[in-house]
């Protein structure tokens, strides 16, 4: 590696002991890194297995309060061949490639030129994640996206953080959340979608929160992160933390502990619904369930319960998958008796989870006897694969294709074949 003494901005450590720091210097001229390469120096073979980051720009337009980008608000292009250089060499040799633009899409004609670009010469198994401003994108950008970009390439990270207007100027932030929703769902279909929200913004309190929560989940992106607003050294929220009874750990990462708006023992159910959410949604593992719920009601409300259950039933830290079905199984039947929908919804999600047929943990299957007689009757062939089924108060296919409950009486199968995730049909007509 090259000598780095000298470089803004950074800190280093000598003998891994003395701390020396570098002049700073936030106006870098990134001109001076025209025909560099920031992975020369890393063996190619590596990348393919790491996130691999590279960025167009420095400098951030916007200036939230809670953000180090803030401090940067001059935006500055890298020069445009020195991108498409090194986005060539990480398309090569790396898979998931991160751009660390703050907006990547505030520049309408540069976004679809790169994002042209990409298409161009991009390896079957590359993946390219964005963090974009939703509410100002250019509809020409949409269209691009809608007609050319194939599903699953590009990843779309949007922080929207709050819902509430009086929060957001709180912070320095504007937002349109009718547009953002709008773009939202135009676009995934095609993107994967990963929204943030941040617990602790002034005048936000607990009950903003659950709408904020409820009104984004409800665009049902493929992860929502729910984070906690952190004082970082320097930014004007920490400077002014006073202002709002603001409490946060002197440690890093400098995490909230109350404010005026949330108490500590709220802020400590906004970590159980986080818990819940990551474990249930973000991994895929209730996603019929919590689309119903969602659609029926508050599933931040849920989610809390669903929390709250696990924490004093189980481990957050250290539990197997049967603990999470069984969790929210016990929890609907506590909580919701005679949903019988639900009940069924849970069933699909924990059978269509597993690769391999898993135990029957809902006593719900019958005997292998009656279970073959009925299958065969069904056209299913008993012999080749192995199957799960259970009757339903709900039209399966209407469900499968818009997660609405459609009153019927069907069949629900599961079809396991053992190496692939498992196929769903209605048994009425075997589809």
């Amino acid at each position: 590696y090259p000598n780095v003494k000298g470089v803004p901005n950074l800190v280093t450590k000598e003998n891994y002991t003395k701390i020396i720091p570098s002049p700073i210097d936030l106006r870098f001229d990134v001109n001076k890194l025209a025909n560099k390469n920031p992975y020369q120096y890393d063996n190619p073979k590596d990348l393919h297995n790491k996130v691999c980051y590279i960025e167009t720009s420095r400098g951030c337009p916007y200036k939230c309060e809670y953000c180090l980008a803030s401090l940067d608000n001059n935006v500055r292009d890298l020069p445009v061949d020195t991108v498409k250089s090194n986005l060539l060499y990480l398309m090569e040799h790396g898979r998931t490639i991160k751009f660390l633009d703050r907006t990547f899409n505030v520049k309408k004609d540069f976004t679809i030129d790169l994002f042209q670009f990409i298409l161009d010469n991009h390896r079957p198994e590359n993946i390219f994640q964005f963090e974009i401003t939703a509410d100002i994108v250019h509809r020409d950008i949409i269209t691009f996206v809608q007609e050319h970009v194939p599903s699953g390439l590009f990843r779309f990270e949007i922080g929207i953080q709050t819902v509430k207007e009086e929060s957001n100027l709180a912070v320095g932030r504007k937002q349109d959340f009718d547009k953002t929703s709008d773009v939202v769902n135009k676009l995934k279909s095609k993107i994967e979608m990963h929204l943030d929200l941040i617990v602790g913004l002034p005048y936000e309190y607990f009950s903003d929160l659950r709408n904020s929560f409820d009104n984004t989940f409800a665009l049902y992106p493929d992860e929502l992160q729910l984070g906690f607003l952190k004082f970082l050294k320097g930014t004007p929220l920490r400077i002014n933390y006073k202002k709002h009874g603001y409490k946060f750990d002197e440690r890093a990462p400098y995490e909230i502990i109350e404010s005026n708006y949330m108490s500590s023992t709220e802020l400590h159910k906004a970590t159980l619904v986080e818990k819940a959410l990551d474990i249930y949604w973000n991994k895929k593992r209730a996603i019929n369930t919590l689309h119903y719920i969602s659609s029926n009601g508050s599933v931040f409300d849920f989610l809390l319960g669903l929390g709250e259950y696990f924490d004093t039933h189980y481990k957050f830290h250290k539990h197997v998958l049967l603990d999470i079905y069984e969790a929210l199984y016990k929890y609907a039947l506590q909580e919701h008796p005679s949903d019988h929908v639900l009940h069924q919804l849970i069933y699909l999600d924990y059978y269509s989870y597993n690769k391999i047929k898993p135990k029957d943990l809902f006593g719900i299957e019958p005997d292998k006897k009656e279970q073959n007689h009925v299958l065969t009757a069904m056209g299913f062939n008993i012999h080749q694969h192995r199957y799960a089924y259970f009757p339903v108060s709900f039209d399966i296919n209407h469900w499968l294709e818009n997660y609405e409950v459609k009153q019927d009486h069907d069949t629900l199968v599961v079809q396991f074949t053992g190496t692939e995730m498992p196929a769903v049909f209605s048994g009425r007509n075997n589809q």
